[in-house]
């Protein structure tokens, strides 16, 4: 077909974009964001706003006869100070639903970080383009996953044939978690827990899983409850306890509160609440975390006294017996919300065969453990998102 078509451009617009929940305009392009410009003039925290611009669960999906699809892009790419360089990020391109084609672009701005001091410096780069080939010649539905741990400035998307905003008829379901709702260490965006979760489940997704940033956030709540959505999950623990956030005292109406907000928006779709996957080092110790560097590779460490949770500071242990308990309480007033502990997801048994790499986040592997779990559980018969009377 390009041989005799010469690409054509498509303006990238809101209904070619999925996953997001807002555009914002640049002298090139758009940049995806996860959370809305309101939402991120509240925060001014530089990790929320990296993990929030880096558009995991985000795709571009369309309807097209094209056999060649190019993607420009300008993607900002973080490294580490005296890390080994981290490798450029996954596009993933799913025709009908099944993964077809990979691809990166090099290049790009840097963001360069300082896990000693915390400072940050950015290196502006140049846009690069993508190509994929060899697409099937017929009508199809395409997605292009954008690359989970990169900011994404989309530039421009060509083809060799017409390209028209997908139909999508499936349930929205709507998560909210930490770096490993994020998609830490997966091996590309559509093989994040979430998206693997999702496709078994036959869900579109929006993903709010965000590195570092699982804070009860009133602004995040805010953000979910102006959603739309038919399913809706929150997973809540490890970022409170490895930032030292909160106390006990201040963790109990944060949950309720952030419940409530949630509810305001979507007061009966399934809800569902997920407490912390197995953690070796915050199970009873808890934080603030700490990074440590040996040979190039980042290890996280608990610095807190386990002495310390009679004060009311927190654990993994204590945040899975607060949130079962809330649950339980609300669930007399709430019939669709439910309660899932994130054991059965992840629990100590696994860590033999799936540690995790860094002590704090899951590697590939685990991450379709994780998926395959929470689809079999949530949407599965029984399940808090099963299709009631299918």
């Amino acid at each position: 077909m390009s041989a005799t078509n010469p690409l054509r451009t498509t303006p990238i617009t809101a209904d070619l974009v999925r996953g997001a929940i807002e555009l914002e305009q640049t002298t090139d392009g758009v940049i995806p964001h996860r959370l809305p410009a309101w939402a991120r003039r509240q925060s001014g925290d530089g990790q929320l706003l990296m993990a929030e611009s880096q558009p995991s669960g985000v795709r571009l999906a369309f309807r097209t006869d094209a056999t060649v699809v190019e993607l420009r892009t300008r993607p900002t790419k973080v490294s580490y100070r005296g890390a080994p360089p981290r490798p450029d990020g996954v596009y993933d391109v799913v025709v009908d639903g099944v993964l077809t084609d990979q691809g990166v672009v090099a290049g790009g701005n840097v963001l360069e970080i300082d896990l000693a001091t915390g400072s940050a410096a950015t290196r502006p780069g140049q846009a690069g383009t993508v190509r994929f080939e060899g697409l099937p010649a017929r009508a199809k539905d395409v997605e292009i996953w954008l690359p989970h741990t990169e900011t994404t400035e989309l530039v421009a998307i060509r083809s060799d044939a017409t390209i028209a905003p997908a139909a999508d008829t499936r349930r929205a379901w709507l998560h909210h978690g930490s770096s490993i709702s994020h998609g830490s260490n997966a091996a590309s965006p559509s093989t994040t827990w979430p998206a693997l979760a999702a496709a078994a489940g036959g869900v579109a997704l929006t993903n709010l899983g965000m590195g570092g940033s699982a804070l009860l956030d009133p602004f995040t709540a805010r953000t979910m409850r102006d959603t739309p959505a038919d399913l809706v999950s929150v997973k809540i623990g490890i970022n409170l306890v490895n930032l030292d956030l909160m106390r006990l005292r201040a963790f109990r109406p944060a949950v309720h509160g952030f419940l409530d907000t949630i509810r305001d928006g979507h007061p009966d779709v399934p809800l569902l609440v997920i407490s912390p996957l197995w953690c070796p080092i915050h199970e009873e110790t808890p934080g603030p975390g700490a990074v440590e560097m040996s040979d190039g590779q980042v290890r996280f460490v608990a610095t807190g006294d386990p002495s310390e949770r009679a004060a009311g500071k927190l654990t993994l242990g204590v945040i899975r017996s607060e949130l079962s308990r809330i649950v339980e309480q609300r669930s007399a007033t709430d019939p669709h919300l439910h309660h899932l502990d994130g054991l059965a997801l992840y629990g100590e048994a696994d860590a033999v065969d799936h540690p995790l790499p860094d002590a704090l986040h899951p590697d590939a592997a685990t991450h379709r453990l994780i998926g395959d779990r929470f689809a079999a559980t949530a949407f599965g018969d029984g399940g808090a998102f099963a299709i009631v009377g299918g």
